[in-house]
């Protein structure tokens, strides 16, 4: 299919994805086609934004939709569906409003005219970020053993996995010093939860905030202090002041948390003002095509950083893929790409244009490239400059010392055309040699699923014409020993209302399909979650 066809396409089905969803509150068992793994017992758990519009008044953008929670429960065999809104602080009001009464990432929302506009203006600039909202859209993290809704704010709601009810909302605020904080935290095997977040306002500088929750922060006991024993790891200035890093996620491996400091900045002063200017928080991001980017790598143990400066040319960045360390070198693996036109992508008047304007507007739509950088650990400064320091055969990635003694690192091309990256999480921080991911050949809206040999660099592809595959999950076999010795789940929507949508479940290894759960409902397109195993007796 021509380029030109296949945004002719994307003009009609992009439409489709932002339709307001519904809820599904009780099990819904799905037609199961094929064989289920009989070991295959526990909760896929998604998130995404799933209501658009609400009385009269309508969101700008993909990424403002209202949370929509749903699940896939497996059991003997079989496949149970249900979904429901997270009943955030943000839902709450929108729906007693019947309308849109809080600002989101795209959308700008003036408080009620008899409110005093000025006490609300002063409080706005006093807290550089305002409190927009707690509409947790993008993931579920697992803190300890609770599970919460997350988005890029100081809030969490925590959820019962199970039952999709919302139970409570935390702020990070109380108890670590963050305005944002990621909705991609790593695990270790102790059960640590390691996240980071950029605290605008603080005393003296501001600053990027790496911090880790113990795996006893939560529980039966402590349902209601989830994050009382945070650990800040370690405090990052900001390059420039005033205009820090947007970062979506971060890598880690046994070692170091390592976090890119991109060109893609957040424009601080042009958020304290949004307010006056009506214009939304998105619009407050900007790419500098003349800026570095910088690759910081910090000890876990210690929070300080490497005396290396490691620097590469600009990029966006959203998506780590995974990082590892192997003879004397750190090896991340990231999905780039080469400007920050993605997210224009989304919004709602872009998704609805006709054909012809949908085409001109995304003809120069920056695909995902997946790239590898090297950074050698142990630096002798007396390398002549312009000498590769990357001694691994099995990668095309360079690390060129530069008088200042920074390093200049250019990537190794992986893949091209790969988003929402996965892995089999046992080998997170380790050396892997598999990543699962949407392939997405025209558009952001992924329409095949893909398995990537990092080593052979080859791939293998499922797809299904009509059918729009959500970021695939991993999960290990029993006592597998191979890395992809299990199965890839993904719910998959049609913009085709005679197809209904299902859950496909995959042989990790061979990538075929081995079963679907028909589910008869309205299943929306989502963005990230996990997979829990059976609930504890």
């Amino acid at each position: 299919m021509s380029l030109t066809a296949q945004l002719q396409f994307s003009a009609v089905m992009l439409s489709f994805f932002w339709r307001n969803g519904v809820e599904t509150p009780e099990p819904l068992k799905a037609d199961v086609t094929g064989s289920i793994p009989p070991w295959l017992q526990g909760t896929l758990l998604r998130n995404g934004p799933g209501l658009f519009a609400v009385g009269n008044t309508s969101y700008n953008h993909w990424f403002d939709g209202m949370a929509l929670i749903h699940s896939f429960t497996f059991k003997e065999g079989e496949v149970f569906y249900r979904s429901k809104f997270l009943k955030s602080e943000t839902y709450k009001k929108n729906m007693a409003a019947n309308r849109i009464v809080v600002s989101e990432f795209g959308t700008m929302v003036h408080p009620d005219p008899c409110k005093n506009i000025f006490s609300k203006a002063f409080t706005y600039l006093i807290n550089a970020i305002p409190d927009f909202t707690d509409n947790g859209l993008i993931n579920i993290i697992k803190y300890g053993d609770d599970y919460y809704a997350s988005s890029e704010i100081n809030y969490i709601n925590q959820i019962d996995p199970w039952t999709l009810e919302t139970l409570g909302r935390k702020n990070y605020r109380n108890h670590i010093a963050i305005n944002l904080a990621t909705a991609h935290p790593h695990y270790d095997e102790e059960g640590n939860t390691y996240n980071m977040g950029t605290a605008i306002m603080n005393l003296g500088r501001p600053k990027y905030v790496i911090f880790k929750v113990p795996p006893n922060a939560a529980g039966k006991e402590k349902k209601s202090q989830v994050l009382e024993n945070v650990e800040q790891i370690a405090s990052i200035p900001f390059k420039s002041s005033l205009y820090p890093s947007y970062f979506h996620s971060f890598g880690m491996t046994e070692n170091y948390i390592i976090f890119v400091e991109q060109a893609f900045k957040l424009d601080i002063l042009k958020l304290a003002t949004a307010y006056f200017r009506d214009i939304n928080w998105g619009s407050c991001l900007k790419f500098d095509y003349d800026d570095i980017n910088l690759i910081h790598v910090i000890d876990k143990k210690t929070g300080k950083a490497v005396n290396t400066k490691y620097y590469t040319d600009p990029f966006v960045i959203f998506h780590h893929i995974n990082a590892y360390e192997e003879d004397g070198h750190v090896v991340i693996d990231l999905i780039t790409y080469k400007d920050s036109k993605l997210y224009d992508m989304f919004y709602i008047h872009n998704m609805n244009k006709g054909v012809q304007d949908f085409i001109e507007t995304n003809k120069d739509f920056a695909r995902p490239t997946s790239q590898r950088f090297v950074l050698p650990l142990n630096v002798d400064k007396d390398t002549p400059q312009n000498t590769n320091l990357v001694k691994l055969q099995d990668t095309t990635a360079t690390a060129m010392l530069r008088e200042d003694g920074s390093v200049f690192c250019t990537p190794d091309t992986i893949f091209e055309g790969i988003e929402m990256p996965g892995i089999n999480y046992k080998f997170n921080a380790k050396k892997y040699r598999y990543f699962y991911g949407t392939r997405v050949d025209w558009s952001p809206h992924p329409n095949k699923l893909a398995k990537m040999d990092v080593v052979s660099r080859t791939h293998t592809i499922w797809t299904e014409e009509e059918c729009y595959p959500s970021e695939p999950v991993f999960v290990a076999s029993p006592n597998a020993v191979d890395e992809d010795d299990g199965i890839i789940l993904s719910s998959v929507v049609s913009f085709n209302p005679q197809r209904p949508p299902f859950l496909l479940v995959l042989d990790a290894k061979s990538f075929k399909e081995i079963a679907r759960a028909t589910i008869d409902a309205k299943i929306h397109m989502d963005l990230h979650g996990l997979f829990i195993h059976d609930k504890p007796t």
